[in-house]
């Protein structure tokens, strides 16, 4: 997939990769729904996320929670009030930590909730991208609040990218739980 370059390829690649998720979703058993995250045997991911997401309810409430961020980014600064993209005390060094702190926030979270709560800011992410201009997304330096990154960047990031991350999290579940399965003489 490539990154989109412009509000159309954005809103495309984004629809595209939600509509995956969901279907990757709609595919799995209740069984594996339910089940812990696993990836197999002995695997040990590099990245924190593996560790930290115990179920896909804590996938779902992650993406829900970084559509948050930047919806109340753009919508802060788009008021004048100035905010960075990460709220104190965190940074891009130290988001990881953040990260942590959604996910205790939703461990009274639902699966449904969560299901729910990113349908729902999917929906709203999509009507701010459609409602910004081209040049308002991928011009650099438009606002001068994203920096040296455009805000077609963070868009990219929080939607397309995130949800490629999600689809194969959650597509390396299922891999390993079928391919157990498969060992012990389940036919499914």
């Amino acid at each position: 997939m490539t990154r989109p370059k412009s509000k159309a390829e954005l809103l495309d690649a984004a629809d595209k990769q939600f509509e995956k998720l969901l279907t990757l979703i709609a595919s799995m058993s209740e069984a594996e729904t339910s089940a812990t995250l696993y990836y197999g045997q002995g695997f040990v991911g590099k990245e924190a996320h593996w560790a930290r997401d115990k179920n896909l309810r804590d996938v779902l409430v992650h993406l829900y929670e970084w559509h948050q961020l930047l919806l109340n980014w753009v919508a802060a600064n788009q008021n004048g009030e100035g905010k960075p993209f990460l709220p104190a005390p965190y940074n891009w060094k130290t988001y990881g930590q953040m990260n942590v702190e959604f996910w205790r926030k939703h461990q009274g979270t639902s699966y449904e909730e969560s299901m729910r709560l990113l349908h729902k800011s999917h929906q709203q992410v999509m009507e701010l991208i459609d409602y910004l201009s081209n040049q308002e997304l991928f011009e650099k330096k438009y606002f001068d609040w994203t920096g040296t990154t455009t805000l077609g960047s963070y868009c990219v990031s929080a939607t397309s990218s995130h949800y490629a991350w999600a689809i194969k999290k959650i597509s390396a579940h299922i891999k390993a739980l079928r391919a157990e399965k498969k060992v012990i003489g389940d036919p499914r």
